[in-house]
């Protein structure tokens, strides 16, 4: 029986191989058999481990032989070339033999094949149209090889291969895999050779490749390639050339290649469209993305959820969550239903807006569809709660993520910890701390400086000073804003003289470079009213040659203004200006709120004019400032004008600037325009302070109508509106003042149950109102439970009472039990009361 086979050129002297492979296609003779045992038995030394190899699988069978310990000791001495010709041999008896032989050497004895082996195991592959293996081959040599190679790897198959069936297929599938490993160029060498030897790439070859170039110049040369070529094209094709031109900005492009390619038979795609859409959602182009949604609708495409979360997450960012929430009502009218993704990004559309019951409600909804909050959701909930300061609520959410087996991320653990030390509550903090590091996770500079920031607001100098230690031994190296913490928190404690030798030792380590830590001194300086030491501080950095900055010359004009230095605060200005700095806002409000403090209105309104001819915006407190001016000359009406003019130029008061112009309506006793300034402020989403509604309260209890007060109060305490004890006083003292007694103990007892405390001085401004009024049962009623409280009245009190008894007729022994409890105190009776 005669085989053809053909040899391999590149094998030198083992080319010859038609004795070895008569071997295995003829009939063993009795001869050979023996062979085969005897090397079975005892391998001979001298033979040729490539032909007993080939024997021992004709006579024994493949499995036996690659078991036996005689093919364990060959293999181990096995090389490249060799296990070449094996494959080679075997591909022409079986393929399948030459696939099994390959694959037993690599899996079982770890046998790293050479290019030809890949290459000869690859034509089986590709003859048999077993792409997912031939691809898989071809990958793994081009990672062992790496990049760089394509041009020996052509020169191997084309000298080696070049006549052999299936052999276009390989050369295809060769620039594939290189292009799916990211080897560009080397694909690209491929394809030439490709074309030199008139092969033609496939269209997915070619897609692989544009996808890879989508985002260079380069994807233009091989999109004309493929149309040069007649290769039939894909939607993908187009859809990679749109995603290309979306990621390289070029959206006008973009969607002229979709105008252009409709007629060509393939028609736009969902992915042409969702690439669109997407872009012109990054480019705030919400509605624009909107016309391509129904675009794509007409061309009687049916949207994916992914078209549909693009669109909703456009909407989101732009604030429009009323559409937003149609579009996800919309889905089920082509068989979609909202998943995760959906539920996320609304969530993160209504924590931009702050409005995080907006976010429970998708929640809610989220879980009647049976999905259950995944670690995203529960970020952006937490999130979004902490940042509008509800950091109670992100705590419960972190509990509720633990009782469910989340991990918790540094992002969450970040969040939780910033607000937490913001609001002062550090024992939480270094728990939640504690616990970050417990579950294995790994603390790093900012998590460390915003304990140290926050431990240092709390005057806890000692134990941020030994969590700097800490981060510094577990080689973190600290920043500037580690260093100013520890400043900051010494400067505001107000120790000034620790602050300064800290300052020192890190001028002496050379950790000064700039200017900020010793802005935060200069600061502390003034704050505390040491301003020539400021001064001096300010000389030592010109000195050593660091430049100021515009916060070290506003903390300078801020202490001389305290000093009422005006003349060497508004020297200041030019001084900015020599070291190549413009004066900001800041710098002229400080010097016209001093003026403001001085009543000298007229300096004021000059250095407001100065600001904006030197080209500075002023800011809000700039015209609070103006504002709080006017209102001391009650000059009300200019004072409502500044307001409506702040509005014309795009600037929002704050409740600074109405609390100010409230309060000087109300005691220029027109509280109808107090209030209506109120209502102003909620309809500009303004919330109130306490102190709003403190003045507000006030005005009405002294300049208006009582009654309209007491409605007030009950309306707040339905909102469930948290007022000050200022806000109950001043009520309470009304109602005495009026006579009204029982609401105002009514008032005092509600003012108790909300647990402020009540001092002397509470007591006896509600007594002596009492009195003066002659109602001594309700003032004694004040006294006793002042005395239940363990509070002392003092002889103003004792005063008031016994004379109000007196001038009242009331029982001559409550007199005299007054008399002799004010003697026991050793208070002094004056003439009235003994007479």
């Amino acid at each position: 029986m005669l085989i053809r086979w053909k040899p391999l050129r590149f094998l030198g002297n083992y080319g010859i191989l038609s004795p070895l492979s008569s071997l295995i296609f003829s009939k063993p003779t009795v001869s050979a058999a023996m062979v085969v045992d005897e090397a079975q038995s005892s391998p001979p030394i001298s033979r040729d481990p490539v032909r007993e190899i080939l024997l021992g699988l004709k006579s024994s069978g493949f499995r036996r032989f690659l078991g036996g310990d005689y093919f364990r000791s060959l293999a181990l001495t096995l090389n490249q070339v060799q296990v070449d010709l094996i494959v080679h041999d075997l591909r022409v008896v079986n393929p399948d033999f030459a696939v099994f032989f390959f694959d037993f050497l690599r899996d079982e004895y770890g046998f790293r094949h050479s290019a030809v082996s890949r290459f000869v195991v690859s034509h089986v592959f590709a003859d048999q149209r077993r792409f997912k293996e031939l691809r898989f081959v071809l990958e793994k040599m081009l990672e062992e090889e790496g990049s760089g190679k394509a041009p020996l790897i052509c020169q191997l198959l084309l000298n080696g291969f070049k006549d052999w069936d299936s052999n276009g297929l390989v050369w295809d599938m060769l620039a594939f895999a290189y292009s799916r490993s990211e080897m560009v160029h080397d694909a690209l060498f491929v394809l030439a050779k490709m074309k030199d030897l008139n092969l033609r790439p496939s269209v997915l070859t070619y897609n692989s490749l544009l996808y890879n170039l989508r985002h260079t110049d380069i994807m233009w040369d091989v999109y004309n390639e493929i149309r040069d070529s007649r290769t039939p094209q894909s939607r993908q094709t187009n859809s990679i050339i749109i995603e290309g031109l979306c990621g390289q900005s070029k959206l006008q492009d973009a969607v002229s290649f979709l105008q252009e390619t409709k007629g060509e038979g393939l028609g736009p795609s969902i992915v042409s469209f969702n690439s669109i859409m997407s872009r012109c959602c990054e480019l705030g182009f919400a509605n624009t993305a909107k016309s391509f949604f129904c675009m794509m609708i007409k061309h009687g495409l049916v949207p994916d959820a992914y078209s549909y979360n693009i669109l909703i997450h456009g909407l989101c960012v732009a604030g429009s969550m009323d559409e937003a929430l149609e579009f996800t009502n919309d889905m089920k009218k082509h068989g979609l239903e909202p998943d995760r993704v959906t539920f996320n990004i609304l969530a993160k559309g209504f924590h931009l807006l702050g409005l995080m019951n907006g976010a429970w409600k998708v929640i809610q909804r989220m879980l009647t569809k049976g999905l259950d909050p995944d670690v995203v959701m529960y970020t952006i909930l937490i999130c979004g709660y902490c940042q509008t300061g509800n950091i109670n609520e992100g705590l419960k959410l972190r509990e509720k993520m633990l009782a469910h087996g989340f991990q918790l991320s540094p992002i969450i653990y970040s969040v939780l910890l910033s607000s937490l030390c913001k609001r002062g509550r550090m024992d939480e903090a270094l728990f939640l701390f504690s616990e970050l590091e417990a579950n294995g996770l790994e603390p790093d500079l900012v998590t460390y400086s915003v304990l140290i920031h926050g431990l240092c607001k709390q005057g806890e100098i000692q134990e941020a000073l030994e969590l700097y230690r800490e981060m510094y031994a577990i080689g973190i190296l600290p920043n500037s804003f580690s260093y100013g913490a520890i400043l900051l928190g010494l400067c505001e404690k107000g120790m000034l003289a620790e602050a300064k030798a800290y300052l020192d030792s890190l001028t002496m380590a050379n950790l000064t470079q700039d200017v900020v830590l010793y802005n935060i001194m200069i600061d502390g300086y003034v704050k505390h009213g040491y301003v020539e030491e400021a001064v001096q501080l300010y000389k030592l950095i010109i000195r050593k040659g660091i430049t100021p900055s515009i916060v070290t010359f506003n903390s300078l004009i801020h202490g001389f203004c305290k000093r009422r230095n005006f003349g060497e605060a508004e020297s200041l200005l030019d001084t900015i200006r020599q070291h190549g700095l413009k004066p900001s806002a800041v710098s002229y409000t400080t010097l016209m709120d001093a003026y403001c403090e001085e009543g000298n209105m007229t300096n004021v309104l000059k250095l407001f004019e100065k600001l904006k001819a030197s080209g500075v915006s002023p800011t809000h407190v700039t015209y609070t400032v103006i504002i709080k001016g006017l209102c001391k000359h009650w000059k009300l009406h200019e004072a409502d004008q500044m307001l409506k003019y702040m509005y014309s130029r795009g600037l929002n008061p704050d409740q600074i600037t109405y609390n100010t112009i409230i309060h000087c309506f109300c005691k220029a006793r027109n509280v109808t325009k107090a209030l209506e300034l109120f209502n102003e402020m909620m309809l500009h989403k303004l919330e109130p302070t306490p102190v709003t509604y403190n003045v507000i309260i006030n005005g009405l209890c002294v300049y208006g109508d009582l009654k309209d007060a007491e409605q007030l109060m009950v309306s707040l305490q339905e909102q469930n509106i948290n007022l000050t004890k200022v806000a109950y006083t001043t009520l309470i003292k009304a109602q005495c003042v009026k006579g009204e007694a029982h609401t105002a103990i009514n008032l005092f007892c509600q003012m108790v149950e909300k647990g402020f405390e009540i001092s002397i001085r509470d007591y006896s401004a509600i007594i002596n109102r009492l009195c003066k009024r002659c109602l001594i049962t309700e003032a004694l009623f004040f006294f006793r439970l002042m005395l239940s409280q363990g509070i002392s009245p003092d002889q103003e009190i004792f005063e008031a009472v016994i004379g109000a008894a007196s001038c009242q007729g009331s029982d001559v022994n409550l007199v005299h039990e007054l008399l002799a409890w004010m003697t026991k105190s050793g208070l002094l009776l004056d003439k009235f009361i003994r007479k």
